[in-house]
């Protein structure tokens, strides 16, 4: 889903990571300790949905090596009941029916609802968010089902140094909805470390 951004991003000099994160396990945390092993160094991390939430993690577990974060249609809050319970009827359909035709996935089902396990059991990260020390850049579209313009504006202003970007006419996954437009924001954030 990165392939937009990582030309771009390596033209204009930075060194660029795009993790798979399916098939790491059933718990963020997890995810988040074996990219730190696989990583060196400090980096900014840029996460979208199920990636933000890593990127928190990663922010929680290592924040001397995490200077930036840019969250793109990630709540920082646990799931709440409710969605909870989609996600175990997700899960559940994954692992009886398989992967619904309408959502187009390459990866494996049992690959996704180990993941929505891990999605749906990951910590509230709100303190991570307000209490990060470098700058935090929230993304969301204006159409996003999973993350309301408001939520990530108040996600944005709770953080020392929060910012918002929102996308007009986006989905929850502004990355690829439009990828242009995202290459560039995210151009714009990483040339504070240029």
């Amino acid at each position: 889903m990165w392939g937009p951004q990582v030309a771009p991003l390596e033209e204009a000099g930075f060194d660029t990571e795009a993790p798979r994160l399916y098939g790491r396990g059933a718990s963020i945390d997890t995810w988040a300790s074996q990219l730190l092993g696989e990583v060196e160094g400090p980096f900014v991390a840029v996460g979208a949905s199920l990636g933000g939430y890593t990127a928190l993690a990663l922010a929680r577990r290592a924040p001397e090596r995490v200077p930036g974060l840019l969250l793109a249609g990630s709540p920082v809050r646990a799931d709440p009941p409710e969605r909870r319970a989609y996600r175990e009827e997700l899960i559940a359909k994954l692992r009886t029916t398989g992967v619904p035709p309408d959502v187009g996935s390459e990866v494996e089902p049992e690959e996704l609802a180990v993941a929505q396990e891990a999605i749906r059991d990951r910590p509230d990260s709100s303190g991570v968010a307000a209490s990060f020390g470098g700058p935090l850049l929230v993304c969301v579209g204006d159409s996003d089902e999973v993350l309301s313009v408001d939520e990530a504006r108040s996600i944005a202003e709770g953080a020392l140094l929060g910012s918002l970007h929102v996308f007009p006419g986006a989905g929850h996954l502004a990355s690829v909805e439009q990828p242009s437009e995202f290459t560039g924001v995210v151009l714009e954030f990483l040339a504070q470390w240029t």
